[in-house]
């Protein structure tokens, strides 16, 4: 999914290119995958996971479903205030969730909890278009959830 993704990214570079749009990669030279590329006013951030309870290759994850939620829209959270975004900014959303293997059964409840904690609350109103899919497995084996977001810059 995100070589398609990445793919179709560097398809509408060039054609966004020749219309005048500026193209900002905000990854270094040598990163495998970009982490969030600018488009004229819309920034698209790459999968976001939470921070894992135990940091290694692969990383740990402990966590239920709420709680790896939680603190992947923290993580998103972080990179969006680096750009002089927030939250309410957010225009699209997708989230893959993954089955929990104690339970055998997709939290979406649990990810649900973490996205109205977020989004549609009385401190932050605005809700993004979403999609939630469930997948057999994320990169990192002991990850539940991964999200994407496409987040737009307000006009001044």
């Amino acid at each position: 999914m995100k070589r398609k993704l990445a793919t179709m990214l560097l398809l509408s570079t060039a054609a966004f290119a020749q219309q005048g749009v500026v193209v900002k990669r905000l990854g270094a030279p040598d990163v495998r995958i970009e982490p969030a590329i600018w488009v004229g006013d819309m920034l698209y951030v790459c999968g976001v996971m939470g921070t894992p309870e135990k940091p290694g290759n692969p990383p740990v994850y402990t966590s239920d479903t709420e709680q790896q939620a939680r603190s992947a829209f923290a993580n998103i959270e972080k990179v969006l205030k680096e750009q002089g975004l927030g939250l309410g900014d957010i225009v699209q959303m997708q989230v893959f969730l993954k089955a929990d293997p104690r339970t055998g059964v997709m939290d979406r409840p649990g990810m649900e909890r973490a996205y109205s904690a977020n989004f549609g609350s009385k401190e932050q109103p605005r809700k993004p278009v979403r999609a939630t899919v469930e997948v057999k497995n994320l990169v990192v084996p002991t990850g539940l959830i991964e999200v994407m977001v496409v987040a737009a810059r307000p006009r001044q």
